[in-house]
This record gives structure tokens, C-alpha cells and sequence, in this order.
């Protein structure tokens, strides 16, 4: 894990003891805490972020872009980053700064360039900045309710889970439901064991215990291609590595889950149906590419996220299960996604999503599932959910368990 930027060089070859004599400074620097000569591949993704900040740091750049650098990052990764900015800015060195998150970019910017569309929508001082002032230039519009929920009817359980244990967590049998057209938001601190659930119902892991009903009926998913054909939908965390195939075309990757499902006689697959489904998913979820055939690693990370959503779409789920569904996505698109999972919430679909935001599990939730060190330490109903309250219960200070049903 020495650096790649500037090698010292002995007789022509790489000097190896000075290579990581250099190298374990700088990631001291950002609070890594491993050796130089650790494999990278053996980190994890926030650790490698902070191994790509370190490289950048090594060649004592005079200016340092960093674009999302805290999207794999935790909390206290995070702290460690905003420490080496702020050393680095007495030290001369010019940032910019690239981030969604609007709060970070608060907290951190001397100025603010607003892109939209390609273009600048507008420039904010250091004493202009605020959050609504950022989103207003980043959407075009004021918004006066970001997250837009209407009241409809939540109809009785799609998914119940009685039981259910994971092998993350096997000791602690989780029992819950999600009706149909709910929104059911599972909030938690780093490690409670909420994507090692989603993954389990999925059947990505295979669960320790416990059953799964699906519109009252029993399921046991071995793969998810079980889970898919019961109407569960997973869209991961990690879209990149587990949500799409960067290198295929949109059209292709719309069409993945349901190429069985479409395929001609004989196992050839449909073209016709493939294009058509593109075409609608496109058009549905508004995806901005120049054309079906577009590779999607030309995509930006909210239209990524669009053709990870557009593929399950296609399958007409009954269940949606959606982990960390705005991670590393700008504003108008976030606000895309929750109009849609507000459409397929009135269309009777049941949502059960991840998020570590706060406000997004404040705003979009019917009902709040609370997770505490791979238990269910509670849950809120719509008018009992707010930010002291999910806090209390997902550190751990109530350890409710039993049934939480809608």
C-alpha cells in the first residue's frame, strides 16, 4: 500500500524501506491506522478512500480535488478527512471540493459554485451559504416540501418476517412487517445489521432462522432468484460493484433480471422486448443518456441509480428493498427517487428501505424500524418519528423486542 505517485528510486530500482518509511506518515496522516505494506484489496472501501487521499497528499499537490471523497467514508473516517482539510488549507493548499452532501459543504467551503445541467446556476460567499440557498440553485426552484408524501391507504401486510435471523446476527430473531403501500424506513448507527437484512430476505445470505411471508403466503428463497420470483427487489448500497455492470450498455443492464422472463424459444434472448423495456424504463424514470446504448460508466451517479431502480421496476415488484437509495446522488435527483417511491407506495408496492440520512428517514417514512446491534430496539409510527427519538432507540438505550408490526 506504498505510494504510486513519486517512487524513490535506488540503482535505478524501486528503494523499498524508504518507499514505506515515506508512505506510513502520510497515512497516519489521515487516521489510517494499518501498515504500508497492508494489500489494499483487503480494506475496506472507506479505507480505501482514505488510501487514494493519502496518495494525493504524497505528491504535495499545491491544488487537490476531491469529488465525493466521503461517500464510502464513516463518521469518524470522515472527521479524520475534514481534520487533513483544514491542515492542508493553513498550509496553502488550494481544494475543491466536490459533494452532495450539502451539510459537509457547509461546514467546509470558503465559496460555493453550483452546477446544474452542465452549466453554473450561481455562485454563493462564504456568508451566503445555507442549505436552501445551495438546493434552490441546485434544482432551479424553491422547494417549499422536499419530500413530497401524500396520504394514502396502507393496505394490510405485504411482506411479514417472524423470527427471522441472520448470520451476521444469529442470536437475535428480528419479526416485523411492511404493508402494502408503506414505506417502512430502517434507521440505525455504522453495524446494526441493517444490510445484513436486507441481504438475507434477499437471499444474497443465507438466513439462520425464521420465515418469510409474502402477501400471506410462505416463502423460502435459497437464491434470489427465488426472492426475485416471490416479488422482492434488492437495490444495493453499493451500485457500482453489485447494482450495475459499468461497462454494458443501459439497454442491457434494464434488461438483466428478466432476461428468463423474456427470453425467445430455444434460450435466445428477445431483442425486440429488450429495447421496448429500455424504452419505457428510460422514459419512466426520466434517465438522462443519449441513448439506450450508452455504457453506463458514462452515466452520472443519479442516472446510475435510475437503471439500477428501472431494471427491478420492470419485474413489477411487490416488494421493494432499497439500501442507502440516494448515497452519492445530487439533490434533483434525490428528490426524483422519492417521487417515484411515493408513486409505487400509492401503486401498492411495500417499501422497506436503508438510509443514514436522518432527514430522508424523518421524511419519507410512514414507520420507522430502529436497529441496535443487530436487534430491533423499536419502532415509531408517522407521528412519533423525529431525530431524538430514532437516536435514542438506535443507540441502544431501549432494547424492545417481539413483533413490530404495521
Amino acid at each position: 500500500m506504498s505510494s504510486l505517485a513519486a517512487k524513490p528510486l535506488r540503482f535505478g530500482l524501486i528503494h523499498h524501506r524508504r518507499l514505506h518509511a515515506e508512505a506510513q506518515p502520510l497515512l497516519d496522516r489521515v487516521g489510517l491506522r494499518v501498515s504500508s505494506r497492508e494489500l489494499v484489496s483487503r480494506l475496506s472501501i472507506g479505507r480505501q478512500q482514505m488510501v487514494e487521499i493519502a496518495k494525493a497528499l504524497s505528491i504535495q499537490s499545491r491544488v487537490l480535488i476531491m469529488d465525493e471523497p466521503t461517500s464510502s467514508l464513516s463518521e469518524h473516517e470522515a472527521g479524520n478527512l475534514f481534520r487533513v482539510i483544514n491542515d492542508l488549507r493553513r498550509e496553502g493548499v488550494s481544494i475543491i471540493y466536490i459533494s452532495h452532501r450539502l451539510r459537509e459543504v457547509q461546514e467546509l467551503a470558503d465559496r460555493v459554485s453550483v452546477l446544474r445541467d452542465g452549466q453554473n446556476a450561481g455562485d454563493l460567499k462564504r456568508e451566503e451559504i445555507s442549505h436552501d440557498r445551495m438546493v434552490r440553485l441546485m434544482v432551479g426552484r424553491d422547494l417549499s416540501q422536499f419530500y413530497e408524501r401524500r396520504p394514502h391507504r396502507i393496505g394490510e401486510p405485504i411482506l411479514a418476517v417472524e423470527g427471522f435471523r441472520t448470520p451476521a446476527h444469529p442470536k437475535h430473531p428480528l419479526s416485523f412487517s411492511v404493508g402494502a403501500g408503506e414505506i417502512v424506513g430502517l434507521a440505525g448507527l455504522v453495524g446494526a445489521g441493517r444490510t445484513e437484512l436486507l441481504q438475507a430476505l434477499f437471499a444474497i445470505d443465507k438466513p439462520v432462522g425464521g420465515s418469510i411471508r409474502v402477501a400471506g403466503q410462505p416463502i423460502r428463497p435459497r437464491t434470489p432468484a427465488d426472492a426475485i420470483a416471490a416479488g422482492l427487489a434488492l437495490v444495493p448500497e453499493d451500485r457500482k460493484q453489485q447494482g450495475v455492470i459499468l461497462e454494458m450498455a443501459v439497454k442491457q443492464n434494464l434488461s438483466l433480471p428478466g432476461l428468463q422472463r423474456h427470453q425467445r424459444a430455444g434460450g435466445f434472448l428477445n431483442r425486440s422486448v429488450e429495447t421496448e423495456v429500455a424504452a419505457a424504463m428510460i422514459s419512466k424514470l426520466n434517465i438522462k443518456t443519449p441513448d439506450s446504448g450508452q455504457l453506463v460508466q458514462f452515466l452520472s451517479g443519479g442516472n446510475q441509480q435510475k437503471v439500477v431502480l428501472g431494471k427491478w421496476l420492470a419485474l413489477s415488484p411487490r416488494i421493494l428493498l432499497l439500501d442507502e437509495p440516494t448515497r452519492g446522488i445530487d439533490v434533483g435527483a434525490k428528490q426524483e427517487i422519492y417521487r417515484l417511491m411515493e408513486q409505487l407506495a400509492e401503486a401498492g408496492v411495500g417499501i422497506l428501505f436503508v438510509s443514514s440520512e436522518m432527514p430522508e428517514i424523518i421524511g419519507m417514512s410512514d414507520r420507522v424500524l430502529v436497529m441496535h446491534e443487530g436487534r430491533l430496539s423499536g419502532q415509531l409510527a408517522r407521528a412519533q418519528i423525529t431525530e431524538e427519538a430514532i437516536m435514542h432507540l438506535a443507540t441502544g438505550q431501549s432494547r424492545e423486542e417481539g413483533s413490530l408490526s404495521a
